[in-house]
């Protein structure tokens, strides 16, 4: 389980690193809380048990556009060979703030962290949990918008939707995908 977004405390709590922050509730859930650096990896990790699997979470540290730097060595590194068996969460502007959805493949829409993982992997068929964070209003640039902190009423709706993609994934592990998007994609 991979949760996208950027280090530093310049990007916490920006809308970029809803995916990370899902990822993060699940550690908080099910382990101590604390993602660690992983030696020889470029990511942050703490390996779980949902569901009575062994599941590893997975915060890259790298910036967005270099994810697929980071999770492809972490796919070596736990012995995962089939995509499906990748649950990345990542925030998605086609989708209006709080909007959850559940996928498998699909395209990149423009998101850097996504274009990574297709370099890096390439496939695009691992499964995703899309945390919506809409469109940048007016002619504001969607790089400017997904680097920023959204507003306290927004910032409210994001942190009910990171704690449900947080849902999502566990579902995933417990009953599979067609679950998850039966449970989210039908909203």
């Amino acid at each position: 389980m991979v949760g996208l977004g950027n280090p530093g405390t310049e990007f916490e709590g920006s809308r970029h690193n809803v995916g990370a922050e899902a990822v993060a509730v699940l550690a908080r859930r099910h382990g101590d809380g604390r993602l660690r650096p992983a030696k020889g990896l470029r990511a942050s990790v703490e390996e779980v048990r949902l569901d009575g699997r062994r599941v590893a979470l997975a915060v890259p540290t790298t910036y967005m556009n270099e994810s697929g730097a980071a999770v492809r060595p972490l796919l070596r590194r736990f012995g995962i060979t089939d995509l499906a068996g990748l649950v990345v969460v990542h925030d998605e502007l086609d989708l209006p703030p709080g909007r959850l959805r559940v996928k498998v493949g699909g395209g990149t829409a423009g998101h850097n962290g996504l274009k990574s993982l297709q370099a890096h992997l390439h496939s695009t068929e691992f499964l995703r949990v899309r945390i919506g964070i809409g469109k940048p209003p007016g002619r504001q640039a969607g790089a400017d918008y997904v680097l920023r902190r959204p507003g306290r009423r927004e910032r409210e709706v994001l942190d009910v939707s990171v704690v449900e993609a947080a849902d999502a994934v566990e579902l995933i592990a417990a009953e599979g995908v067609e679950a998850a998007m039966n449970r989210w994609n039908s909203t």
